[in-house]
């Protein structure tokens, strides 16, 4: 085990197989685990045969038990940190303690594992590779919008459960009526299932099928419809005037500040 003195260690979203090997090294070689939540992380730790002791470590606790965790790695002594489930920071607990251990030079690693938002994004066919991941959605229907008003020129990534995601959807579908929508839920799990299409089709599957285990969903950009229909034209003209399709896609990206592929992806539509 390379020299570190705290270990960022991710853990399976469901499927146990995928757990590497360096991580199952990691959690046996440590003196501590910090877990989100004792009881879930002992079944992990149990099924490979780890007996390393384990101190919870959530959002109710973090700033309280930085002072302990410094104290044990001032004896000499190393520790992990894993999320009940995927890698620790990313919409899970360990952002204090990272932030204390970086103040004072304390050498730190992560290692790679499962992540929800690489494993659902590597199923989708996208425009490029832009994205934005804005974590977990606010409550209620007026954040949610805000949400997806600000970031409709991209295609946006979130995290839901599933007695929300109908109500988030038809929030969505308030302000994106014509939406193209992804969710992908129990990924890695026996009954992953991955949706895409518009947000009407995708409502009502879930409306027939009420979704089990968390969620992950993308709302696919969007070009305006009214400008998709002047886009047209503009192609149009363009090419009657023999530019080429990538030609094209330069001269209106530009003058109208657009998606280069995207503009492409439509004249080759058009």
């Amino acid at each position: 085990m390379t020299d570190y003195d705290f270990y960022i260690v991710p853990t399976p979203i469901g499927n146990l197989g995928d757990m590497t090997f360096r991580a199952v090294d990691v959690l046996k070689c440590v003196d501590i685990i910090a877990c989100e939540d004792v009881r879930v992380t002992k079944k992990l730790l149990n099924y490979f045969g780890i007996k390393t002791q384990c101190i919870s470590y959530h959002k109710f606790n973090e700033k309280e038990r930085v002072d302990m965790f410094l104290k044990i790695l001032s004896e000499g002594k190393k520790i992990a940190l894993v999320s009940d489930a995927g890698t620790p920071l990313i919409c899970d607990p360990g952002a204090v303690i990272v932030n204390e251990l970086r103040k004072r030079n304390i050498k730190l690693t992560s290692l790679a594992g499962p992540n929800a938002i690489t494993t659902f994004l590597s199923q989708i066919s996208r425009q490029d590779e832009e994205f934005i991941f804005v974590g977990f959605l606010p409550k209620t229907n007026s954040q949610i919008n805000s949400v997806f008003v600000k970031y409709k020129s991209f295609d946006t990534v979130f995290y839901d459960s599933p007695n929300r995601i109908l109500k988030t959807l038809e929030a969505i579908k308030s302000i994106r009526p014509s939406c193209k929508v992804a969710i992908g839920r129990e990924l890695t799990k026996l009954f992953e299932e991955i949706i895409v299409g518009n947000i009407d089709d995708v409502i009502l599957h879930f409306t027939k099928n009420p979704p089990k285990g968390e969620i992950v969903g993308l709302v696919f950009r969007e070009i305006e419809q009214k400008q998709n229909v002047c886009l047209d034209e503009k192609i149009k003209i363009l090419k009657k005037r023999n530019f080429k399709a990538k030609e094209i896609s330069i001269i209106l990206s530009d003058l109208y500040d657009l998606n280069k592929n995207e503009v492409y992806k439509r004249i080759l539509e058009t």
